[in-house]
């Protein structure tokens, strides 16, 4: 016999430890994937500086990308909401505007 009792959703505990918690600031994302994963590398870009410095990579499957989209796009909207609309510089997103890997190696091996 097949039960048909409404599952409880499973929670997950999340603890952060402070001595292996490191903090940085991004203000620049560099994104790139293959078929089998999604690399964010997480850079700061400083005024007058002509390199911009990768603090941390991330690395997730496809899947968990998604998930992280539909995330922050719920906290944008909830964020928004509290706060009012989150205005982009120079109006929004403009062609070139957005930094591939891919885009420095054209009709190159894209991994």
């Amino acid at each position: 016999m097949e039960d048909n009792t409404p599952k409880k959703p499973q929670q997950l505990s999340i603890e952060i430890n402070p001595q292996v918690t490191k903090t940085a600031y991004s203000n620049l994302a560099i994104i790139s994937h293959s078929a089998s994963e999604f690399v964010i590398d997480l850079a700061s870009n400083l005024p007058g500086m002509q390199k911009a410095v990768v603090e941390s990579r991330i690395i997730m499957t496809p899947e968990h990308a998604k998930r992280l989209l539909n995330a922050l796009n719920d906290n944008i909207m909830k964020y928004e909401n509290q706060f009012g609309p989150i205005r982009l510089a120079g109006g929004g997103p403009r062609p070139g505007s957005t930094f591939n890997l891919a885009d420095f190696n054209p009709g190159g091996n894209k991994s």
